[in-house]
């Protein structure tokens, strides 16, 4: 028994002494070990499986399936699906021979994560994970260039962060997956958890968007008040980024210039007057209904934006223009009136056919446009008329009195004199001064003119005063009365006949007749 005995404890010292220098292996290989975890970054993530289980892994693939539950190809495919969508090829390339590429759910371009998996010669199945990080892995970065890198993005992220407009981005999905500061405010304004991910939509984006820059006006309702704001986006092939810049302003002064642009059109709507409006390519923009009522011409024809010449040629068939005398002539006056309104203001009466009488004004408008005014003077042209055949009565009448008349106004100057008074004193002077010189004469001191003077001078004259003068050499002593008119004018009117007068003013005038006949 002690010979069995001792052989049993030399075996067993055998093996202790054996799995002692194991572990001194291990141990003293720790190190290089913690070398190689260290430089795992660079190696490839590359895992093979044969009948679903695992044969052989490179460091990085070891690392993964630590953290599996099991070392086969069903609990990898646990930890793949958190990160691929869909691994169904992967079952089917487990059943033939084959190769392919599956891309990884989150991040974009060389960004995201990679799965390659090819059926090998012996059956085996070599699934090569690629990350983001390894292709840059080992790749050496001085700390300049690094502190240079960090600089620029912090820079980049306070601009985009302070900047005055609204600034999203969306998967291809059309889920939000960033938002600058005003976004959020802007969010949180019109609901305080609206910040909470994801987040709520308050620029809804415009799913027909091409790669190209899109504009489009957006209503947003943030704390009981509306904004407005001018969106842009721009889609690629990851997503859509969007800005928004505010548009309050211009909204304001859009419907600012809206209800000014109603209340000109109700203004013009009521104006008598026909209103049409050319561009500079001469082409009808803004017309009133006056217009139509005024020349006769169809709706239908004027919201079709006829130009000028068209406008022109229908008025010449309606017979609303004076008729020219050929159609060169007229096609030319058209080409003077065009000229003329654009070179300033332009005034032409059309006296039409029917009795009707138009004023038609051009007046030229900034960006080379004109506006034409046609006005309805047919009233107002008979009115002129006729008050002109009553001037003209008028003067008639006073021309055939034998009384010779001239009134003055207020300031002296004269207003008119009739025919009988150019007879006797000559063409009718343009004041009180020169025609009281022609009256003096050639006399030192005319009788009966200074006493004339006088009462033409007086400010409270109310009614008649009467008087005589010495004429020229065929009249002989001319009798004068002055008559006080409203508005501070005075008539004189001379007769040949001196009329009767008081006996005082008779016996001065007589005096002042001898006297002045012995002077002479």
């Amino acid at each position: 028994m002690q010979p069995l005995l001792t052989t049993v404890i030399a075996l067993a010292g055998s093996v202790i002494s054996v799995l002692l220098a194991a572990f001194a292996v291990r141990w003293a290989e720790r190190p290089r070990h913690a070398a190689l975890l260290a430089s795992d970054l660079v190696a490839p993530c590359i895992f093979l499986f044969r009948g679903g289980r695992l044969i052989d892994a490179t460091p990085p693939a070891r690392r993964i399936m630590d953290g599996c539950a099991t070392n086969d190809l069903a609990a990898l495919k646990i930890w793949l699906g958190q990160r691929f969508d869909d691994l169904t090829e992967l079952d089917r390339l487990s059943d033939q021979s084959g190769r392919v590429e599956l891309t990884g759910q989150t991040g974009s371009g060389s960004a995201r994560l990679r799965l390659l998996a090819e059926q090998t010669e012996d059956g085996a199945l070599r699934l090569t994970l690629v990350r983001p990080d390894a292709e840059a892995a080992g790749i050496v970065v001085d700390s300049l260039s690094q502190q240079a890198m960090e600089e620029e993005l912090a820079m980049l992220r306070a601009i985009v962060e302070r900047a005055p407009m609204l600034m999203t981005r969306r998967d291809e999905a059309g889920r939000i997956v960033w938002a600058n500061s005003a976004y959020l405010s802007a969010a949180e304004r019109g609901n305080p958890a609206a910040t909470a991910w994801p987040l709520q939509e308050i620029l809804q984006p415009d799913t027909t968007a091409g790669t190209e820059n899109l504009s489009r006006r957006a209503r947003v309702e943030i704390a009981d008040s509306t904004s407005w704001f001018d969106c842009y986006e721009y889609r690629d092939a990851n997503g859509l980024t969007t800005y928004a810049l505010p548009a309050d302003a211009e909204v304001r002064a859009e419907q600012s210039l809206r209800e000014f642009l109603q209340t000109l059109t109700k203004t013009f709507a009521d104006l008598p007057i026909g209103l049409a409006i050319f561009d500079r390519d001469r082409q009808l923009q803004l017309f009133n209904p006056a217009l139509i009522d005024l020349t006769g011409l169809s709706a239908g024809f004027l919201t079709s934006r006829p130009s000028l010449y068209s406008v022109l040629d229908q008025l010449r068939e309606l017979r609303m223009i004076p008729e020219p005398r050929d159609y060169r002539s007229w096609r030319k006056q058209i080409t003077t009136l065009e000229a003329a309104a654009s070179a300033g203001h332009h005034v032409e009466t059309w006296s039409l056919p029917g009795g009707r009488t138009y004023r038609v004004t051009g007046r030229p408008h900034p960006g080379g446009a004109v506006a034409f005014l046609f006005d309805d003077i047919t009233s107002e042209i008979t009115l002129t008329r006729k008050f002109r055949a009553e001037l003209t009565l008028g003067s008639q009448v006073l021309d055939g009195l034998d009384q010779a008349l001239i009134v003055f106004n207020a300031v002296g100057q004269v207003v008119m004199a009739n025919k009988s008074y150019t007879d006797i004193w000559g063409p009718a002077p343009g004041r009180m001064t020169e025609a009281l010189q022609i009256w003096r004469g050639e006399w030192t001191e005319a009788p009966g003119l200074a006493e004339l003077e006088r009462e033409l001078g007086r400010e409270d004259a109310l009614g008649q005063d009467r008087g005589v003068v010495f004429g020229p050499a065929d009249t002989g002593v001319l009798g004068w009365t002055v008559t006080a008119l409203p508005g501070g004018k005075r008539m004189v009117r001379f007769t040949t006949a001196p009329p009767a007068s008081t006996p005082d003013k008779q016996s001065a005038a007589s005096t002042d007749i001898g006297t002045q006949t012995v002077r002479a």
